[in-house]
Formats: structure tokens, C-alpha cells, sequence
């Protein structure tokens, strides 16, 4: 390929490779967030996917697939069509319904291509999105999952709290970074959990929402809590059943693909096997931060 830029990225311990054919228009300022990952090149058997930025890329012909679904993810429409050879096809729109990228992932998940339309800011979108939802799709054959969470660390171990929109992770965790000794910032938005040896860990990830919180870090998993808004402040543990519907919704897969979101699934059971889970009940306030780390920070 002539006038090409490759990099790769080491996200939660897994490689990248990204080839931008077009590096005018396509480039690494299309990725702030992500040179904090940025290393030096590894051989191809080390990658976890490969993908080729390519505004020509043509679009699959109808006859050779199939519409499976549309769904909103907050922040605009993606189309997904099944491809005649196992692999899918994404339509990517902004929140204003102009069609911002394209790409195509092979049946083995392991080979993605994308085409990039619009401004700068739509091209950031688009590559961004993609790259986040390939990276959610290859991972879970790896022992890994991107959990909807804010993430905090102290004392060597991370503490990640998730929620709907709006509930209040953030504020925990802003609580304890404000008020609990030795606590910082991982991530504010989307961290990594991967399985190494059957010891979970929480990494930081390019993608941190609003809160410009991009760290290559990683901490062994300390718990994951679930945070509900109550009239007072209190914390349950949840059994493992429970775990596992609370934990599973906040993970990012297909889940309308079987062999994704069952491999996701396996994974979500093997973090419950090995973590504490709860849910917060509680006000935005300090007492709340205080009554949450006296019950799931570990102790050693």
C-alpha cells in the first residue's frame, strides 16, 4: 500500500495494528486519546485484530447480505448487515443521522476495514466507535470484556462502579478521589477487565466518555458495585447469580451474535467467580464513599 501510516496499540495487554491508506485525511489525529497506547511494532501472530483505514473501500452489495438489526447506542444509529462469508457489516450515523463511517469485520473477527466519511470531528467519531466496538468483539474470545464503568484505584487494586446514565458512578468515584486516601483515576467511562491466569484485572482504555482520562494502567480487580440512588447509605453483596445479571448488562458485545456474547458471557462468569460484587445504595455525598470503601476495599 503507498501513502500509508501503520501503528500499533497495546490495550489491556492486547496489540493492534491500525494501516491508514489515506494519511492526509486518515491519520493518527484522528486518535488523541490513543497515543498514550502507542508501541512499537510486533510481529502479526501478537495482534488481537488488524485494521485498514480505507475511504475507497466499497460497500457489500445487497445480494450478499442481510439486515440483522439497527440499534441506538447513545450516541447514534448503527445498521448491521450479515455477510454471505460469517462476517458483518456496520453503518456508523451521528447523533444527527449523517452516516459517519463503514467498516467490515471478518467471521473470525480478527480483520476489520473501515471507510471514513464527513468532517474531522465525524471521522473521529467514526474511528473511534469503530475501533472501541472491534476491540469489545475480538476481546471477548480473549477473556476480556469493556465494561460501562468509572474506575478508581487505591492501594494497588481497582474498584469499579457502574450504572445507568445519570445514577451517579462518576460522583462515587469523584467522592472517593476527593475525601479516601491513595486514590486515583483509572478511568471514567469504559475500563478493560481481562482474565490472566484466572486473576482478574481492570485496565485503563482510550475511551473514557467526557473525562479526558486516557492511561495505559492496569490494577489487579478489587469489586465492582453497582450504584443505586436511595434515601440513605447502604451496600449489599450480591451472590453469584446476582452478580451476574448486574455485571452483564454493563459489558459492551453483540449481543444479538451467539458466539460473542456467549464467549462475553464466560468471561463475566469467570470475573464473578473471582470478585466481589455489590450494589450501592446510597445519596452523592461522603458518607456514601466512606460506607462503600469500609465494606469492599481489600485489606492486606
Amino acid at each position: 500500500m503507498s501513502n500509508t501510516e501503520t501503528r500499533y496499540f497495546n490495550i489491556a495487554d492486547h496489540n493492534i495494528k491500525v494501516v491508514f491508506v489515506d494519511n492526509e485525511k486518515n491519520n493518527m489525529s484522528l486518535l488523541r486519546s490513543y497515543f498514550p497506547f502507542l508501541i512499537p511494532p510486533v510481529s502479526d501472530d501478537e495482534l488481537l485484530f488488524t485494521m485498514i483505514v480505507d475511504d475507497n473501500l466499497p460497500i457489500i452489495p445487497k445480494e450478499h447480505r442481510e439486515r440483522l438489526r439497527k440499534f441506538d447506542t447513545g450516541n447514534g444509529e448503527v445498521v448491521v448487515d450479515l455477510v454471505d462469508d460469517g462476517g458483518q457489516q456496520f453503518i456508523y450515523k451521528d447523533l444527527k443521522g449523517i452516516e459517519c463511517s463503514m467498516f467490515q469485520v471478518n467471521s473470525t473477527y480478527n480483520e476489520v476495514k473501515l471507510a471514513l466519511k464527513g468532517t474531522y470531528d465525524m471521522r473521529c467519531f467514526g474511528i473511534s466507535n469503530c475501533f472501541m466496538l472491534s476491540y469489545a468483539i475480538a476481546g471477548s474470545f480473549k477473556d476480556t470484556v469493556l465494561i460501562h464503568a468509572s474506575l478508581v484505584r487505591q492501594n494497588g487494586y481497582g474498584y469499579a462502579f457502574h450504572a445507568t446514565s445519570g445514577t451517579g458512578k462518576s460522583t462515587q468515584v469523584s467522592m472517593w478521589l476527593r475525601y479516601l486516601p491513595g486514590c486515583d483515576l483509572m478511568n471514567d467511562d469504559n475500563p478493560s477487565i481481562r482474565i490472566i491466569d484466572g486473576v482478574p484485572y481492570i485496565y485503563g482504555t482510550p475511551w473514557s466518555g467526557k473525562t479526558p482520562c486516557y492511561r495505559k494502567i492496569r490494577a489487579r480487580l478489587g469489586a465492582l458495585t453497582r450504584i443505586d440512588r436511595d434515601d440513605h447509605n447502604w451496600i449489599e453483596k450480591l451472590s453469584p447469580i446476582q452478580a451476574f445479571t448486574s455485571v452483564l448488562p454493563s459489558c459492551s458485545s453483540l449481543k444479538w451474535c451467539v458466539p460473542v456474547f456467549r464467549a462475553m458471557g464466560d468471561t463475566v462468569s469467570k470475573i464473578v467467580e473471582t470478585t466481589n460484587v455489590y450494589i450501592l445504595h446510597c445519596l452523592p455525598n461522603r458518607e456514601a464513599a466512606e460506607v462503600c470503601n469500609a465494606a469492599i476495599a481489600i485489606k492486606e
